[in-house]
């Protein structure tokens, strides 16, 4: 997810350089979700980690 992440925040700023802002905010936009949505899932990996007993990564 990370990985899309950041093919989107490369895309947006690619976009944002050739003058398509349109483009370049839906990109923005996605990228940020994305981000988010990443940090989310690994707090709640190393929690579910951390309740097991488990050292995290």
């Amino acid at each position: 997810m990370l990985f899309w992440s950041i093919t989107f925040l490369l895309l947006a700023i690619i976009a944002g350089v050739l003058g398509f802002g349109g483009i370049a905010g839906a990109a923005a936009g996605i990228a940020e979700i994305l981000f988010f949505v990443f940090l989310v899932l690994l707090v709640i990996s190393v929690i579910a980690a951390a309740v097991r007993g488990r050292p995290p990564l």
